[in-house]
């Protein structure tokens, strides 16, 4: 009997398919971390961009109001007593073409951007199409 080693037994991988299978596995966690992280980022971006929009907002309907109600009183009081009904007819209609604006200007700033999680898609379209090659 010769002392050589036999070679691979036969239906058993050899090492190098499986070290090759170990190395796919853990690219493709390391890709699948990675989308997660850029999905998690995404998250908190889009969460910081909402939080800043409703604080302006916010922040111009509390000062909107002060004026409003200062303004208001003013003319009010400025204007002749036969015609202050009048006045107040008109400023009722002024505030309300106002708030219209403003509601069409708040809807316009929280539809801007590319959508949620538009990076991630495009990366995941990428690994997509690369994986398809």
């Amino acid at each position: 009997m010769s002392s050589e080693r036999p070679e691979a037994t036969i239906g058993a991988p050899p090492d190098g398919v499986l070290a090759t299978l170990r190395r796919i596995a853990t690219q493709a966690l390391e890709l699948l971390q990675t989308r997660l992280e850029l999905l998690s980022t995404e998250l908190e971006a889009e969460k910081l961009r909402l939080l800043a929009a409703l604080t302006q907002g916010l922040v111009a309907v509390l000062l909107g109001i002060a004026a409003i109600a200062m303004l208001s009183i003013a003319l009010l009081l400025l204007a002749p007593e036969r015609l202050r009904w009048l006045a107040a007819l008109a400023l009722g209609l002024l505030y309300l073409a106002g708030a219209a604006w403003c509601w069409l200007r708040t809807r316009a700033l929280l539809s801007q951007g590319g959508g949620l999680f538009a990076a991630s898609a495009a990366e995941l379209q990428r690994d997509r199409e690369a994986l398809e090659r």
